[in-house]
């Protein structure tokens, strides 16, 4: 399996989303998914290695993170930003409030692409696409300024906010991850969902990518909570694929495992986490 940038991994991602809504059984239904993989994308696949070619871990991710975007939709949300989003569809398969911002971020060419291939597609709820390279600081902090500052109406109250970042820490640098952190700490920004890696799990991805991904902290969740991000749920990946049953049968066993907090890098870990900032618990 030869990826080669970010695009390869987004249509990936795409191929693993249409074989999943393709099942009987399946978790959720994408029906755009196999337009956005394309040819290359189910090459990446039918080349990756036999034990990845089901994509196991990317579709137990986004059954979760679906999953915990309701959640959040419940309690309140009214502006999702996905950072990263790739070719992600959920603001079209998605039972979401039609009063609903979904704001999309992603490298420029990126954005272009999957503009095109569903200009003629509805979302359910109000969309919104920017070309952004999220490894600029000052060009993040700018798109939140206007993203939840610029668009709230005087008399309104402001956004409940969700930021979402699924499949991209393993990208980043430590220090960069941490001034991600700090740059959502804002009043507007209640819950933040991520996947994280660590350990042993996170060494697994290196031979992956070119360069290697590099968020790997010591001290596991207590990283984010450093930050001032309070973990609401911590959903382990190999416990909830054996539980879907979409995990190789020899890991089903571990589906009765009790969820834990992995507060070191010492165990390999991976699961998506959604955090709520410790500074807006307790609002209504």
């Amino acid at each position: 399996m030869d990826i080669r940038n970010i695009s390869d991994t987004a249509r990936l991602t795409a191929t693993y989303r249409a074989d999943e809504s393709a099942r009987p059984d399946a978790l959720f239904r994408d029906p755009l998914a196999s337009r956005l993989a394309g040819e290359g994308g189910r090459t990446l696949r039918d080349t990756a290695p036999s034990v990845l070619r089901s994509g196991w871990p990317i579709v137990t991710r986004t059954k979760l993170v679906d999953d915990l975007i309701a959640a959040a939709v419940r309690e309140g949300c009214d502006r999702v930003l996905n950072l990263a989003a790739g070719l992600d569809t959920r603001p079209y398969r998605l039972d979401l409030p039609s009063g609903l911002v979904w704001v999309e971020v992603d490298l420029p060419e990126l954005v272009d692409e999957k503009n095109a291939a569903l200009a003629a597609e509805q979302p359910g709820c109000k969309l919104r696409r920017h070309g952004l390279d999220l490894r600029d600081r000052n060009a993040l902090v700018g798109f939140l300024d206007e993203a939840l500052g610029a668009r709230v109406q005087r008399g309104s109250s402001a956004p409940r906010a969700l930021v979402l970042t699924e499949g991209l820490l393993i990208y980043l640098g430590h220090r960069t991850v941490a001034d991600l952190a700090h740059a959502l700490a804002r009043p507007e920004i209640h819950w933040w969902i991520t996947d994280v890696t660590l350990g042993g799990a996170h060494s697994q991805l290196a031979s992956s990518f070119e360069d290697g991904p590099r968020f790997d902290p010591a001290d596991g969740i207590g990283f984010f909570e450093e930050h001032g991000w309070h973990p609401l749920e911590v959903e382990n990946l190999v416990v909830q694929a054996g539980r879907f049953r979409r995990a190789p049968q020899e890991l089903w066993q571990f589906a009765e495992l009790p969820q834990q907090i992995p507060r070191s890098n010492e165990i390999p870990w991976s699961g998506v986490v959604r955090f709520r900032q410790e500074a807006t618990i307790g609002e209504v």
